[in-house]
C-alpha cells in the first residue's frame, strides 16, 4: 500500500510507493499543481502563483492506493491528487513524452534501400499507418512515401495529415526546377552541396516534403546525410571543433529584391543534457563571418572540418527519386543536396512544402494516446 508522510524540515511530502520506491514533493509544488486549479475542459492552469505563500504547508494529509489528500494550513483549500498522476510527475524526473521516440544514427551503410518507406494511400487512410510512418521518420530523420498521384496536391495532402504547412518567403509551397532569374541555387541546374534549408530564418522549418513529379534529366540525384551522426563523430574525433561549432553562432542571410532575412545560428545545437538536437548548416547563405580575429582561424578550421565530413562518402546516401515518390526528412537534422543535371536531357520537377517539428510531434502524441 502507498503511504505518505510530512517532512517539515525539507517542506516536502514523502511518498513510499508499493514497489519500495519513493519520491519527495515540495509543498509549494503540490499547492501550485492542485488539480482543482486547472480548467476541466481546457486543462489550462487558472491559479495565480503570486497568491500562494512560498512557505505554504499542509495541516494534515491522508494517502491510500489511489489518492493523496492534503488539507492546507491557513485556508479552506483541500487538494486531492491521483497517485498515478503524482508518480508519473515525480520532481526530478522528466515526464515521458510519446513524441520522443529516440534516434537511429546512420551513415553510408544505411543505403537507399533501407530508408523507411510508406504507401501514400495507407498514410492517408489509416491512423495506425500514419503513426508507424511518423515513428520511422523520426527514428531515421528521413523516409520515402510512394504511390502519390501526378498532382501537386498529392504531397500536400500527406503533409496535412500531420498538421499545418509552414509558410516562408518562398510561399506555402515551392517548385524545385530550373528557371530563369533564380533567387535560390535550388532553382538552377547546378549541383547543390549538402545543407539544411533556411538557416537564415529565426526558426528554420522542421520537416521538408519533396514530391517528385518528374525526374527525367540526366543527373540530379538526391544526396542525404545524418547531421547528428556527423556531429557525434566530430565530438569524438575533434572535441575542440565540436565545442566551437556548438557554442559560437555565425550569421546567415538570404536577400533578394523583396526580402532580407538574417539570423545567427550555431551549426550544432545541443539540449541542456548535451544531446545534439539541431543542425544549422548552409554554406551558400552563410554571411560574412564577424568573429573576433583571435577566434576566426580556429573557427574556420572547425567549420571547414564539418564541411569536409559532409562531403565524405562514408556519410552519404544517394538516390534518384522517381515520379510519384516523395522524400520526407527532418530539415534540422538531415542535410540534403543534389547532383548537377542537364535540363536539355529531360524535365525535372519537385514540389515542396514544410511542416514544423511542433506539428509533427503534436500529431504523434495524439496518435499514441
Amino acid at each position: 500500500m502507498n503511504n505518505a508522510s510530512l517532512r517539515p524540515d525539507t517542506a516536502m511530502v514523502h511518498i513510499n510507493w508499493q514497489d519500495g520506491t519513493s519520491a519527495d514533493f515540495p509543498y509549494i509544488w503540490l499547492r501550485d499543481n492542485d488539480p482543482a486549479a486547472f480548467h476541466p475542459q481546457t486543462k489550462e492552469r487558472m491559479s495565480d502563483l503570486t497568491a500562494i505563500k512560498l512557505d505554504v504547508s499542509p495541516e494534515r494529509i491522508e494517502a491510500n492506493d489511489k489518492t493523496l489528500t492534503i488539507w492546507w494550513d491557513g485556508d479552506d483549500t483541500v487538494s486531492a491528487f491521483d497517485m498515478d498522476w503524482l508518480r508519473a510527475r515525480s520532481p526530478g524526473q522528466r515526464a515521458t513524452d510519446p513524441a520522443h521516440t529516440g534516434f537511429n544514427l546512420w551513415r553510408q551503410d544505411l543505403g537507399a534501400q533501407a530508408i523507411p518507406r510508406a504507401a501514400a494511400d495507407k498514410v492517408l487512410g489509416s491512423d495506425a499507418a500514419l503513426q508507424d510512418w511518423l515513428v520511422d521518420t523520426q527514428h531515421y530523420g528521413i523516409s520515402i512515401v510512394h504511390g502519390l498521384t501526378d498532382s501537386t496536391d498529392a504531397g500536400m495532402d500527406v503533409a496535412r495529415r500531420i498538421g499545418f504547412l509552414r509558410e516562408t518567403n518562398f510561399g506555402l509551397t515551392f517548385e524545385v526546377q530550373s528557371k530563369p532569374n533564380p533567387n535560390n541555387l535550388a532553382y538552377t541546374s547546378f549541383a547543390l552541396p549538402l545543407h539544411t534549408d533556411l538557416t537564415n530564418q529565426e526558426l528554420p522549418p522542421g520537416f521538408q516534403f519533396l514530391h517528385c513529379l518528374a525526374n527525367e534529366a540526366e543527373g540530379g540525384g538526391s544526396l542525404f546525410c545524418d547531421g547528428y551522426a556527423i556531429s557525434e563523430d566530430l565530438r569524438n574525433s575533434n572535441p575542440e571543433a565540436f565545442e566551437l561549432l556548438s557554442t559560437i553562432s555565425i550569421p546567415f542571410r538570404f536577400h533578394d529584391d523583396a526580402t532580407d532575412i538574417r539570423s545567427r545560428k550555431k551549426v550544432i545545437n545541443l539540449d541542456e543534457n548535451g544531446q545534439v538536437i539541431e543542425i544549422c548548416f548552409n554554406a551558400h547563405i552563410a554571411d560574412v563571418l564577424d568573429l573576433e580575429p583571435s577566434l576566426m582561424v580556429r573557427y574556420y578550421r572547425a567549420y571547414r572540418q564539418f564541411m569536409i565530413m559532409t562531403k565524405d562518402p562514408a556519410y552519404l546516401v544517394t538516390l534518384k527519386l522517381k515520379a510519384g515518390e516523395m522524400v520526407v526528412f527532418d530539415n534540422r537534422r538531415v542535410l540534403h543536396g543534389r547532383g548537377a543535371f542537364d535540363p536539355q536531357t529531360g524535365f525535372r520537377h519537385l514540389h515542396g512544402c514544410y511542416v514544423d517539428r511542433g506539428e509533427f510531434e503534436s500529431r504523434l502524441r495524439v496518435l499514441r494516446r
